[in-house]
């Protein structure tokens, strides 16, 4: 499993062999996964910009999701986590994009959305693409986690685009 940093660098050379951009579109990790781009010298490259959309209305209003998408699914779900990923492209000069809503908890957490249940959703070239997880460990823990996954995801994405 690779580290982070050692992720980061490797979406910073595939990025950066298609001249292309991302941005990031986060939730439950508060502008994490930003943070871990732009922990990279140089990272102006390829990472256009990030949104922290953990309010519901700074989902509507930044990114465009639909307040009645929230209503009916709920932040942390599949569909709110594609029209994430799809409004930080939209909103963005960046050809991919990283989203993520989830309960980190502690607290937060039911039997249907257990704390730990992420969804991701990926904006690439060749459409949106969605995934959910569920991560155990304390608040920290899922966090680091899903920034692992989120940043991994999106560069399996780039490396399988043709």
């Amino acid at each position: 499993m690779s580290t982070i940093p050692e992720l980061v660098a490797a979406l910073a050379d595939a990025l950066r062999a298609r001249d292309q951009m991302m941005a990031t579109a986060e939730s439950c990790t508060g502008g994490l996964i930003a943070g871990a781009c732009t922990e990279l010298s140089g990272s102006s490259d390829w990472f256009e910009r990030g949104f922290v959309t953990y309010s519901n209305a700074a989902k509507s209003e930044l990114l465009g999701v639909p307040a009645a998408l929230i209503h009916d699914h709920g932040a942390v779900s599949e569909a709110v986590a594609r029209a994430m990923a799809t409004g930080a492209v939209a909103n963005a000069h960046a050809h991919w994009s990283v989203a993520v809503t989830g309960i980190a908890g502690p607290t937060g957490g039911s039997a249907d959305k257990p704390v730990g249940t992420v969804w991701f959703g990926w904006a690439t070239p060749e459409g949106v693409f969605t995934e959910r997880q569920r991560f155990d460990g304390d608040r920290a823990a899922v966090r680091r986690a899903t920034v692992a996954h989120a940043l991994s995801g999106l560069l399996q994405r780039i490396a399988s685009a043709g």
